[in-house]
């Protein structure tokens, strides 16, 4: 199956490992795809009507948080329809001329998938309305008064847009995609056996016990569960050994400042800054972040979803809150907590 991919200039040598990692661990087939049962019920109802009806795909509109198999499933969907699958991004595609490139050198059937879809140019967006509805590409051809718009016709094909941000996309660009699916963080069940997968692939011996314990500060991730696999098999092949066991884990989660939860030190540094300088919350958004020296994007993305997820974090519309579960975890004493909070 072939691929075209236009990654970023700039990204950074970690992420571009990691991807290398999640890519040759991919699953290859629906067998091998755990979790999202809903979202593979979903997918399979709409791929099997398409091929009855020997048509394309809909358009599909992935969105959750990042690692959880977006680009995977699109890889899926294009060899369960025996299609190609182009792949580039939202921040790649610049101008309408790059879109129109694009979109001219697919064959009829063929899957676009976009990742960042929120992303897009505005300009490039309006000129990809009329390709997802007509399969048409309108292109103006001189300035002012002479202007006019030519319209090339397309071959049939579908795009799978993927974001994490899926409340920055536009209205318009959201109501174009026929199938619409969210993607949850996984089960420990399921991360269990995805990294047992992956650990079968790699040739490492690796026992129920740190399965479990791999999975359990996952975070709900496949991509951060893949992550700490190679991290622990790094450990292990120092030491000159292919079995990751316990011995193993633990000097690997020491070294990565990760607790039996899952949570690192920026996870931490949130949390003990809400309780110790704010009393535990309420506080906005705008405050944590300058407490911190973080950006809030980053706070709203990256660190607050899975803290919410598991109970230490809550949102009310006063701001940020500490919960009890947060107090126990860092061993800090809520009535402490409380008393100093009417004291200041």
């Amino acid at each position: 199956m072939k691929k075209d991919i236009n990654p970023k200039k700039n990204k950074e040598s970690e992420n571009v490992e990691e991807e290398v990692l999640f890519t040759s661990l991919r699953a290859g087939d629906w067998q091998e795809f755990f979790g999202q049962p809903k979202v593979k019920r979903s997918l399979h109802v709409a791929l099997t009507a398409a091929k009855k009806r020997k048509e394309p795909m809909e358009h599909i509109l992935l969105y959750g948080p990042p690692g959880l198999g977006k680009t995977t499933l699109s890889h899926l969907i294009a060899k369960e329809m025996g299609v190609n699958i182009r792949i580039t991004s939202g921040p790649a595609i610049e101008r309408s001329g790059d879109l129109a490139s694009i979109l001219t050198n697919l064959e009829p059937g063929d899957v676009l998938f976009i990742d960042e879809i929120h992303r897009l140019n505005k300009v490039v967006e309006e000129t990809l309305y009329p390709a997802m509805e007509d399969y048409a590409l309108d292109i103006v051809i001189g300035k002012g008064p002479s202007a006019r718009t030519l319209r090339l016709d397309l071959p049939k094909f579908t795009i799978i847009g993927a974001t994490t941000r899926i409340g920055l996309m536009s209205a318009p660009l959201r109501d174009r995609f026929g199938i619409v699916q969210r993607l949850n963080f996984y089960s420990p069940d399921d991360l269990e056996i995805i990294i047992t997968n992956a650990a079968r692939k790699l040739k490492l011996k690796l026992n129920s016990q740190s399965t479990k314990e791999l999975a359990q500060r996952a975070r709900g991730t496949p991509r951060i569960g893949l992550k700490l696999l190679k991290r622990a098999r790094d450990f292990a092949q120092v030491k000159g050994s292919d079995e990751i066991d316990e011995n193993v884990l633990i000097e690997a989660f020491n070294l990565l400042e990760i607790d039996n939860l899952g949570l690192d030190d920026s996870d931490r540094r949130l949390i003990k800054a809400l309780i110790e300088k704010h009393g535990g919350g309420p506080v906005g958004i705008e405050t944590m972040a300058a407490t911190l020296s973080e950006d809030i994007g980053t706070l709203e993305e990256v660190i607050e979803p899975y803290l919410m997820q598991i109970g230490l974090l809550k949102r009310t519309p006063r701001g940020r809150e500490a919960t009890e579960k947060a107090y126990r975890h860092l061993n800090i004493p809520l009535k402490k907590s409380l008393q100093q909070v009417k004291l200041v």
